[in-house]
């Protein structure tokens, strides 16, 4: 990665504004899953054994942008993070104006305050400069370690970069390294998974893969839209009817690259009590829906991982929320597991599974961030990487 990170400048007595991304699920007040806090903490605890006061800002959901609401409040995010550091963390009522100043000017090295989120402003998501200046006046360093946000050209993940000198935190460039790994300059073999429900927000990602790796396996609702296109009935299996020509495209162009479910687990409705049973895919009964790969799917895609020396696995290979819907999904989780290869998880449902499999940690690297990852893995730039000082 040619951007600097927090190893790169002098941290003592500086007041550091960190970005992180504490967007992580809550309950009655209480975070539920402390993940992206976590993953967060060796950079937080890295600029505090510098010697510097640490500053970190973050949003949380998708509040109105009107101001204050108690249940995007970050709050609960500061007791967690507090927990884990054995140490106070200070919680601002506001992101920005006189009071968090006043609170920013006081603090001493070690300190951590944490801002109120960034989203109670309709300027943070417009990248407003006025937003973005009032923001970088609270530090005196950039820290970008929310990965997770990274695609977005915000305030707080772009706009700040303009008044501070920025770098990344470890996080973030431990991100970079392994999708890098997948983009840049892959080993070989190289296996690229795709599941999910659709090609048409994919279909970027899957030309951009196909172009670097030597087999791309596809599953999930995505793979009825590719088998629609090679002819077959797909019954109500979910299929994006105005996506057929370009999977036609795709599959005329990718050779014996792609690799397509063969049979499949199809229930006779999209519920957890649906009746199911398993055939080949040009089998698919009247009133039936495909909600699975097959046994015989699982074993041609695990043929084609035997010797891969990198995996990048971004999507579910059907609706794994479904327990009898999820045994593809958890397979192929347990194959790369024990693949022996560089396995990159992209974020989001991919995450998800390999940690409901019970194998999370047998990978080489889960990423924190699902809608980021699959824009890096299309080969765009991200503006919040962008906008970080190079070396």
């Amino acid at each position: 990665m040619n951007k600097k990170t927090v190893r790169d400048i002098d941290l003592k007595g500086k007041r550091v504004l960190m970005r992180v991304d504490f967007n992580v699920p809550m309950d009655k007040g209480v975070v539920t899953d402390d993940k992206r806090i976590r993953a967060s903490l060796p950079t937080i605890q890295y600029v505090l054994d510098q010697g510097a006061a640490l500053i970190l800002m973050s949003h949380l959901g998708r509040p109105k942008g009107t101001g204050y609401e108690a249940d995007f409040s970050l709050k609960p995010a500061s007791e967690a993070l507090s927990k884990l550091l054995n140490k106070p963390v200070q919680m601002a009522s506001e992101c920005i104006g006189p009071e968090v100043e006043v609170l920013a000017d006081a603090l001493k090295p070690g300190d951590v305050l944490m801002l109120e989120n960034v989203r109670f402003h309709k300027t943070e998501e417009k990248n407003d400069p006025e937003f973005a200046k009032k923001l970088a006046a609270l530090g005196q360093m950039y820290v970008n370690d929310a990965f997770g946000s990274a695609h977005r050209a915000h305030a707080s993940t772009e706009g700040v970069a303009k008044y501070l000198p920025a770098v990344s935190g470890f996080l973030m460039e431990q991100e970079l390294e392994y999708l890098g790994r997948a983009t840049l300059n892959p080993a070989h073999p190289y296996i690229a998974i795709l599941g999910g429900a659709k090609i048409s927000d994919k279909i970027a990602v899957i030309e951009n893969l196909l172009a670097k790796c030597d087999q791309l396996m596809i599953g999930g609702g995505m793979a009825n839209t590719f088998l629609a296109a090679k002819g077959y009935n797909m019954q109500d299996s979910l299929v994006e009817k105005d996506s057929i020509e370009t999977a036609k495209g795709i599959l005329a162009k990718s050779g014996d690259k792609l690799l397509l479910p063969v049979d499949a687990v199809i229930g006779d409705k999209f519920d957890a009590n649906a009746n199911s049973q398993m055939v080949d895919v040009d089998k698919i009964p009247a009133g039936w829906r495909m909600m699975d790969i097959g046994p015989k799917s699982i074993d041609a895609f695990s043929d084609a991982l035997k010797g891969a020396k990198l995996v990048v696995w971004n999507g579910p290979m059907g609706v794994f929320e479904i327990p009898k819907f999820a045994e593809g999904t958890f397979a192929i989780a347990k194959l790369l597991a024990t693949s022996g290869a560089t396995t990159v998880i992209g974020g989001g449902d991919s995450a998800s599974a390999v940690k409901k499999a019970g194998v999370a940690k047998q990978m080489t690297h889960v990423s924190t961030g699902g809608g980021a990852s699959l824009e890096f893995l299309e080969g765009k730039t991200l503006p919040g990487v962008a906008a970080l000082n190079d070396k």
